[in-house]
């Protein structure tokens, strides 16, 4: 098992000093644009604040909002200061906010301008102050020192700190031990508990290192951010491993709709990128499926090959941007059918595997290695055992061990040790195989998976990735019901739209659908009943369905 070293601030500090003039954080919609030395010199600024609050190093800072440069220069701060960062989505809930902010002990929240008025200092009594990172102001203080109100009042102290502006000598952040935390990192997760995953130094190291070894995060690197950089894919991929690498980093800002994700990478031709199935997959079946669907029924497999798909992967290349080196898909399966077209066409992309307690990396592959169906082979400074009698043929729970493995919870030792065993190995409550390769295959959670009327395991996500490839069915769930299963299935109005189907027409469409799916399964995975949803099911941030929202609806 391999070992990546390094750390951190060390790799900061050389990565602003090597790239100084060279751009590094973009906002998309304004083309503001941080060069390394501007990065510094923000960094140098909240420095500064901190220093003004009585930050010391360990101590929690907590930031919530939309993802900005301004929010990358508030986390890397937090981290070059010595300060441990707690990253939360925005999209949770008010009082989850509030909570996460107390039971981390954070003394300082920075927040976007659009959460200003929602978050309530009486709320959470032990911050010291609240700023806002966008607007750049003070929002409230409880400290007994004047604290700058405004980025004008820290920027003139930074002058009377560097006269000469802050310089590449200048630049020399804390030293951490790589044993030390780096993040707390609150999940949100399938099953609605949000937990604070304790990342180390070295977590986020070795993520780095595997990262760079497969030429992920190279100099002048153009990236588009989309992702939640609350989350540990997005923030450890997208982010953190491009600036200590020289990447220049463009976010994106708005809402990563399809055509507004093609305009952006038509712009900013990204090198690599980073994204979650549901984007590739809505790409695919709008542009790639329908030119395949009309060929394929005139021509055989060897003119295909020769005549459409070269094409059709010209044109889904040309789509990302046509400059990039891998389209990185993660977070979330992807789906069987569209996995196997990308395959077809040779479009490049890779697949990885992974979770917040593992910050993220626990498998990856790219496609030239592709095996069908695996997330990938099991990444060099990790190790994986399957808990069953035969890992390569019989699922079992996936238990991983090694340097990206998290320290534990915060403040939970319980279900720390519920998760992690004395020995090190960790439950990672996904269940698959293993194969002589180190070949990872998920077969589902271990917590979704239904017993069948003989005792047989069901596992729901093969089941809905088969229904999910059924005309007009945009995303669905199975569940177990009174006696048998049931599909609860959100149609796909677009292309219901677009041929004209009405209501009942697209009854008797799923009755079908129903019908060609039990002839495909096993008796004890048959369906008895498919239920229309008229909205999307709501989603984690990976945009995997908050499953345990609809598993009461048994009977309804």
């Amino acid at each position: 098992m391999r070992y990546y070293k390094g750390n951190y601030n060390q790799m900061l500090e050389k990565s602003i000093r090597d790239n100084w003039d060279m751009p590094a954080l973009t906002n998309y919609v304004t083309g503001e644009t941080y060069c390394y030395k501007d990065l510094a010199s923000a960094i140098a600024e909240i420095h500064i604040l901190f220093e003004e609050v009585g930050i010391r190093p360990n101590d929690k800072i907590a930031v919530v909002g939309k993802n900005t440069p301004e929010w990358a220069v508030v986390f890397l701060a937090t981290l070059s200061y010595g300060a441990i960062i707690v990253p939360i989505l925005q999209n949770f809930p008010v009082d989850d906010i509030h909570h996460i902010v107390n039971h981390s002990e954070s003394k300082l929240l920075f927040i976007s301008d659009n959460l200003k008025d929602q978050v309530q200092e009486e709320n959470i009594k032990r911050v010291k102050c609240i700023y806002c990172y966008n607007e750049k102001y003070c929002l409230y203080t409880s400290y007994k020192k004047s604290v700058p109100q405004k980025i004008q009042e820290l920027r003139e102290m930074l002058k009377v700190k560097y006269p000469n502006g802050v310089q590449k000598e200048d630049i020399k952040y804390a030293e951490r031990k790589n044993e030390d935390i780096f993040a707390i990192n609150y999940t949100s997760g399938t099953t609605g508990f949000s937990k604070g995953v304790v990342q180390t130094v070295d977590n986020i190291v070795g993520n780095i290192g595997f990262v760079k070894e497969m030429g992920l995060a190279k100099p002048g690197n153009k990236i588009l951010t989309f992702l939640p950089l609350a989350h540990a894919y997005g923030c450890t991929l997208d982010f953190l491993s491009q600036i200590v690498n020289g990447g220049h980093i463009t976010f994106l800002i708005k809402l990563p709709a399809p055509n507004v994700l093609i305009k952006a990478f038509d712009a900013i031709r990204p090198s690599v990128i980073f994204t979650v199935p549901l984007v590739v997959e809505k790409i695919y079946r709008s542009v790639a499926e329908p030119i395949l669907t009309k060929h394929a029924a005139e021509m055989s497999e060897e003119q295909m090959e020769q005549n459409i798909y070269p094409n059709v992967r010209n044109k889904l290349i040309q789509l990302f941007g046509g400059e990039f080196s891998q389209v990185i898909i993660g977070g979330a399966p992807l789906n069987a059918d569209i996995e196997q077209g990308l395959k077809k066409l040779k479009f490049p992309f890779a697949v990885g595997y992974g979770m917040t307690e593992c910050a993220p990396l626990i498998s990856f592959i790219s496609m030239e290695k592709f095996i069908a169906k695996s997330v990938g082979v099991v990444v060099p400074n990790m190790e994986v055992k399957i808990a069953s009698s035969d890992p390569e043929k019989i699922a079992g729970e996936i238990l991983v061990k090694g340097q990206n493995v998290m320290m534990g919870y915060y403040k939970d030792e319980e279900n720390t040790a519920k998760v992690i065993e004395s020995d090190g190995w960790m439950h990672t409550g996904d269940i698959g195989t293993l194969d002589k390769e180190n070949n990872l295959f998920i077969k589902g959670r271990c917590k979704t998976m239904i017993l069948g009327p003989s005792g047989q395991n069901i596992y729901p996500e093969a089941l809905e990735a088969k229904l999910n490839n059924m005309p007009f069915v945009s995303e669905c769930l199975v569940i177990k019901g009174e006696e048998k299963l049931v599909a609860l299935v959100y149609p796909d109005f677009n292309a219901m739209d677009e041929i004209g189907i009405d209501h009942k027409e697209l009854e008797n469409i799923m009755e079908d659908n129903r019908k060609k799916y039990n002839k495909m399964v096993a008796n004890y995975e048959q369906i008895s009943e498919i239920r229309l949803y008229p909205n999307e099911f709501e989603k984690t941030p990976k945009k995997n369905i908050k499953r345990y929202l609809y598993e009461s609806q048994k009977g309804k």
